[in-house]
């Protein structure tokens, strides 16, 4: 094939920035191993990309779409805490509900707590904090 020119490209593409910007997105493209729509004849990947665009052999809007894929950034994942909470109460463990401690101090742990904090216990629990 005869040799590519900016002006045939032009033509497709009137901004020559973006011109830039497409054809190195399309030549990206064919280093990763995509398909190429014309014989290569022996030129490299950025000729080939301004030869395709001057063919009209691919659309625009899906290289400006990879484009703007490949500027978006991911959310950085948020840094994990060293210190592990504990998620299951303590009574629980994760085979199910066990009971810990003995009938004596489930005694004494009721007498010195009041009925709402009781209430918020057995709630927790889901009612199945007593024996």
């Amino acid at each position: 094939m005869a040799r590519v020119t900016v002006e045939d490209c032009i033509e497709k593409v009137p901004n020559r920035f973006e011109l830039v910007l497409l054809a190195a997105q399309r030549a990206r493209a064919l280093s990763r191993g995509e398909e190429m729509l014309l014989d290569r004849d022996n030129d490299k990947n950025p000729v080939v990309a301004l030869r395709e665009i001057a063919e009209d052999k691919l659309s625009l809007n899906g290289l400006r779409d990879g484009i703007i894929r490949s500027l978006a950034r991911a959310p950085e994942p948020e840094p994990v805490d060293e210190e592990v909470m504990d998620i299951i109460p303590t009574d629980q463990n994760i085979f199910g509900l066990q009971d810990v401690s003995s009938e004596e101090e489930h005694a004494h742990m009721a007498e010195n707590m009041s009925s709402d904090e009781a209430a918020a216990i057995e709630a927790e629990l889901g009612g199945r904090g007593r024996r």
